[in-house]
């Protein structure tokens, strides 16, 4: 059953690159008794992705993070070192953690899996954007297939 306002964030490891390596997070350290803002895309350098997802969430951090965020977080189901070189890329460095769901852990148990085997990228994550609040769902905006619009830097900074 797809997550849902209100639920709980489940209990799994991502991992994110750091000047010492590729390190595990749990969801646990991430969201407990922090305000998260999560956003989750298909995949890293991808057309959407690169040119207006990540971008939009660099650009605004700042503005975000006055409004009480702690942190920003982007998701992906690729490996550490894609998200770590696609950070650099994106210049997210200190403006978005860069996670890396590279089994899809984390992504099928929220149930926000995207079939894109079709197009020769096997399961990835939808498009979504949801805030966190100590680990309880307070938004959660997903995306239609081939939409960029609900899960924007801009439309968050609208429901926070």
């Amino acid at each position: 059953m797809t997550i849902k306002v209100g639920d709980k964030i489940p209990s799994v490891k991502l991992k994110h690159m750091t000047p010492e390596g590729v390190k595990d997070i749990t969801t646990d350290e991430l969201f407990k008794g922090k305000k998260v803002v999560l956003f989750a895309l298909p995949g890293a350098f991808t057309p959407t992705c690169s040119a207006k997802h990540v971008p939009g969430f660099v650009q605004h951090a700042e503005e975000i993070k006055k409004k009480g965020v702690d942190t920003i977080a982007c998701l992906s189901v690729n490996d550490a070192f894609v998200m770590g070189a696609w950070g650099k890329d994106q210049k997210a460095e200190g403006k978005v953690m860069m996670l890396a769901d590279g089994n899809g852990e984390f992504t099928k148990a929220v149930d926000l899996e995207l079939d894109a085997r079709a197009n020769g990228l096997g399961i990835r994550s939808k498009r979504y954007a949801m805030v966190v609040d100590n680990g309880i769902v307070k938004t959660l905006n997903v995306e239609n297939p081939g939409a960029f619009e609900v899960s924007s830097a801009e439309a968050i900074l609208k429901v926070l």
